[in-house]
């Protein structure tokens, strides 16, 4: 049965949050490429630079992200249980199976899926994750990583980042501006023109950072959001939105057991794990790629007691 038949419903307060947040970064697009056509700086070239990297990044995230957690892929024979599970859930959200399913061996409880799309996406668990979940459990964290496959978040979340990634490379090109004398001013006859070349770098390497500044904090309440869309889709498709509420709950209690020495390993990855795997109050919710566990155990009851209601 198709995920879609599954359904219940939308969610009106996520999807104008959603909503808005794309407004928000579409109106940083705009403002950023007009600060850099009022400085004259070749905008073209510094977004065919960026869209180049996000393409790299789009279809290279799955063997990066591989490669830096060390997941390792396994066939059929040597994880039964684990393919028969995805085969299953795939089928009944209607898309093809992963073609990649991989294990992480390490104790940090957690799982990811990247991939450009449901064709060549690829799922991963750790045996942390298989060791301490039911299987109920470890079915709804496969099921939230499914969604994020079928939403195809890797190239929202790809195309997204982009804005980022411009304002990097015009702030890297402004600092070495400055180291190599690029502000000029320096000779008497062309200290006035100097001198506003000087104001026009400056209000431009200012206004680049501000827009970095919040193109990040947007992208990250974008990812977020994509979050919470997952968790609902998953809980949808299994049917099960409590068994991913103690999964995320057991997830997240255990993450604060788990030596530092484990967790350095896949730090790198972290924006793709199901829950934020880096320690500590320290990362303002603001700036975290996860919403808190607890809101999201509070929208998933809220699903469940839908679920109820309309099964009545």
């Amino acid at each position: 049965m198709a995920m879609r038949k599954r359904g219940f419903g939308r969610d009106p307060e996520l999807m104008i949050r959603m909503g808005f947040t794309m407004i928000m970064l579409a109106l940083l697009y705009v403002a950023f490429m007009g600060l850099l056509f009022w400085a004259g700086i070749p905008w073209m070239f510094i977004l065919i630079i960026a869209v180049g990297m996000s393409f790299f990044q789009y279809f290279m995230s799955d063997k990066l992200v591989m490669w830096s957690t060390g997941a390792r892929e396994v066939t059929p024979q040597q994880e039964p249980r684990l393919h028969a599970m995805i085969e299953r859930l795939a089928a009944m959200a209607d898309m093809p199976k992963p073609k990649r399913i991989a294990v992480m061996d390490t104790h940090v409880p957690n799982a990811f899926a990247t991939g450009r799309n449901p064709k060549n996406a690829v799922v991963a668990v750790t045996r942390g994750l298989m060791s301490r979940l039911s299987e109920a459990e470890v079915e709804a964290v496969l099921g939230h990583e499914l969604s994020h496959v079928r939403n195809r978040d890797v190239m929202v979340m790809t195309w997204a980042s982009i804005i980022v990634i411009m304002a990097g490379y015009v702030m890297q090109m402004m600092f070495w501006m400055s180291m190599f004398g690029g502000f000029g001013g320096g000779r008497s006859r062309d200290r006035e023109g100097g001198g506003n070349a000087f104001m026009v770098i400056i209000a431009v390497y200012l206004g680049t950072i501000l827009i970095y500044f919040l193109s990040q904090i947007v992208i990250l309440a974008l990812s977020r959001y994509r979050e919470y869309a997952a968790d609902r889709g998953g809980a949808i498709l299994t049917g099960a939105p409590m068994q991913l509420a103690s999964a995320l709950q057991k997830i997240a209690s255990d993450m604060y057991r788990i030596p530092e020495r484990d967790l350095r390993q896949v730090e790198h990855a972290n924006a793709f794990f199901i829950v934020n795997a880096l320690k500590g109050d320290s990362i303002a919710s603001l700036f975290s790629s996860h919403p808190p566990v607890e809101k999201r155990v509070e929208r998933l009851r809220r699903i469940q007691m839908a679920m109820e209601r309309g099964g009545r």
